[in-house]
C-alpha cells in the first residue's frame, strides 16, 4: 500500500533536498577543479564542470619516486591503531566513573575535567615526549594522540549512566567481575556512543599532522596530511623563490583541490556506515547524566 505525500510532506522532502544539494556542490566543485588544467582555472576561474581536464594534479602527487604511498599506509594504520586504543581506554574510563563500586569516582571525575579548561603547554608536551622516547618512530605518532578526549568519556559516561544499575547488580549475583560486567554487558549496550567517539577519534588520527612536524624527521614516517602538506608548501616555495624558474604550469590551485580529495575520500565513504550511531550517540549520549 502506497502512503500519499501531503503538501507538507512534499515541501519537508523538498528542504531536505535542497538542503543536501548546497551540502554537496562544494564537495563536486573541489573534485571538479582537482581536474581541471591550472591555464583553464586562471581564464575561466572555478567551475563545476572542467573546462579542460587535467590529471597533473594527481601525476604530480603519484609521481614515481613519490612517497604517497608509504604515507597513505602509515595514517591508515595509525587510525586504525589509535581510534581502538583510544575509544577502549575511553570506555573503560567512562565505565569506572559510572561503577559505583568505585569509591571516589566523583574526585577522578573532577580530575579529568580539569585538562579540559587548562592545559600545560607546547613547551612541557615536547620534553615530555622526548624523555619518553617519543622521538622519530612510529609511536611519536600514536601515543601523544592517544589520552582520551575528556569531552569524549563524559559524552560516554553520560550514555552509560542511562543504563539501568539492575543490570550490573544482578551480573555481580551471578559471580561477574568489573571487567565481565564492562566487556560483556556495558559496551555492548553503548555502542551508539563508542561508535561516536570513535568516528571522533578517527577524524582526528587521520588529519592529524602536528605530532608529525614535530616528533618525526624520517621521510618514510610522514603521514598522509603531513606529506601532503609538504609537497603544497614546496610548490609555494618553488614559485616564490624562484621566479625564473618555469613553474607557472604547475597545478597550483588544482593540486590543493587534489589533495583535499585524497584526504577526506576515505573519511566520506566511512561516515555513512557509522551515520547512525553518531546521530543516536550524540543525541543520547548529550542528554542523558
Amino acid at each position: 500500500m502506497k502512503r500519499r505525500i501531503g503538501f507538507l510532506g512534499f515541501c519537508n522532502y523538498l528542504l531536505v533536498a535542497l538542503l543536501a544539494l548546497v551540502c554537496v556542490l562544494p564537495m563536486i566543485l573541489v573534485l571538479s577543479i582537482s581536474f581541471s588544467s591550472n591555464q583553464a582555472i586562471k581564464q575561466f576561474g572555478y567551475q563545476l564542470i572542467p573546462k579542460e581536464f587535467s590529471l597533473e594534479a594527481y601525476k604530480l602527487i603519484f609521481r614515481g619516486n613519490s612517497s604517497i604511498y608509504q604515507s597513505y599506509f602509515i595514517s591508515i594504520l595509525l587510525t586504525f591503531l589509535g581510534t581502538a586504543l583510544a575509544s577502549l581506554i575511553t570506555s573503560m574510563a567512562a565505565f569506572t566513573l559510572v561503577n559505583k563500586s568505585v569509591r571516589y569516582r566523583n574526585a577522578l571525575a573532577f580530575y579529568f575535567f580539569i585538562p579540559m579548561i587548562l592545559s600545560g603547554g607546547l613547551v612541557p608536551w615536547y620534553i615530555m615526549c622526548r624523555n619518553l622516547g617519543l622521538m622519530n618512530n612510529f609511536f611519536a605518532l600514536l601515543v601523544p594522540s592517544l589520552l582520551f578526549s575528556p569531552f569524549n568519556m563524559f559524552l560516554c559516561r553520560n550514555f552509560m549512566r542511562g543504563i539501568p544499575d539492575s543490570l550490573m547488580e544482578s551480573a555481580r549475583l551471578d559471580g561477574a567481575g568489573d571487567s565481565r560486567i564492562a566487556f560483556s554487558i556495558i559496551f555492548p549496550l553503548s555502542t551508539p556512543v563508542i561508535a561516536t567517539v570513535a568516528l571522533f577519534y578517527g577524524i582526528a588520527y587521520w588529519n592529524d599532522w602536528f605530532n608529525a612536524i614535530m616528533l618525526v624527521n624520517n621521510q618514510k614516517l610522514f603521514p598522509l596530511q603531513y606529506l601532503l602538506m609538504k609537497i603544497q608548501s614546496e610548490i609555494e616555495s618553488l614559485k616564490r623563490l624562484q621566479p625564473g624558474v618555469p613553474v607557472q604550469n604547475l597545478p597550483g590551485e588544482s593540486l590543493k583541490m587534489a589533495t583535499c580529495i585524497l584526504t577526506v575520500g576515505p573519511i566520506v565513504l566511512l561516515y555513512p556506515y557509522l551515520q547512525k550511531y553518531f546521530v543516536k550517540g550524540l543525541i543520547i549520549g548529550g542528554v542523558k547524566g
